[in-house]
């Protein structure tokens, strides 16, 4: 899997070098796609059950499976950009929130938080551990900030699907769930909201956005259940 994930890591690593105010989210899925292509790689997310592009780009209250559009990026905004990569039968899946010039205090926390929850998570991925473990982590770093955990969408199992068993809520009690094992991939990915956990979807089908309007970050790794370490397959820094 390491193709794949490789190439997710390089073209989330790279987008620090166009965000900023006044491109379209288009211009970023212009780019993604094209270095996607570049890299070997196909979009994992075009066309599947119908999603009409080749990565994700949510802004602000946009919690995820924002479609890109003619939408410009504004000075103080938050975009979340979630990329999905296939390459010989294998799958790579990692997101990441990058704030557009400017950005309040309070949503540079918000993204610090959900970042570190991330990481948190990832770090009870080891061999032995429960699945909830992952969850719980998440979950308790997010709540001691004041924030919430979107509960409506899950991380996932991958490999040669792009989403694979087992499903993994960022909420739970830990030491429940299936016995984690060494080799298993699994994208972690939190969701967290300024406000409350509830989302909505829009008209579009697919846009899913904070039911009070509070803004919303979003990081992902796939990673490898080890029997210590966990190795982060989508490392973009």
């Amino acid at each position: 899997m390491s193709g794949p994930c490789r190439a997710v890591g390089e073209v989330l690593g790279s987008l620090g070098t166009i965000i900023r105010a006044g491109i379209t989210t288009r211009d970023i899925e212009d780019f993604a796609d094209t270095r996607i292509r570049e890299l070997g790689g196909r979009s994992a997310f075009r066309g599947y059950r119908g999603y009409p592009a080749s990565i994700c780009v949510s802004i602000n209250e946009q919690v995820v499976h924002g479609i890109p559009s003619n939408r410009k990026l504004n000075d103080g905004d938050i975009v979340s950009v979630d990329v999905g990569v296939e390459m010989d039968g294998f799958y790579g899946d990692a997101a990441i929130t990058l704030p557009v010039g400017n950005v309040s205090d309070s949503d540079s926390t918000l993204m610090r938080v959900t970042e570190e929850a991330l990481y948190l998570g990832i770090g009870q991925a080891v061999e032995g551990n429960r699945l909830f473990d992952i969850s719980h982590a998440i979950q308790r770093h997010v709540e001691q900030h004041g924030f919430s955990v979107v509960r409506m969408f899950v991380g996932h199992g991958i490999g040669r699907e792009m989403h694979e068993e087992p499903q993994i809520p960022n909420y739970g009690p830990p030491g429940q769930g299936p016995r984690l094992r060494r080799g298993m991939t699994l994208a972690i990915e939190p969701m967290v909201n300024a406000g409350t956990h509830d989302v909505k979807i829009l008209a579009d089908g697919w846009t899913a956005v904070t039911r009070d309007g509070k803004k919303s970050a979003h990081f992902e790794h796939t990673i490898c259940v080890t029997e210590a370490t966990p190795v982060i397959l989508t490392k973009y820094k």
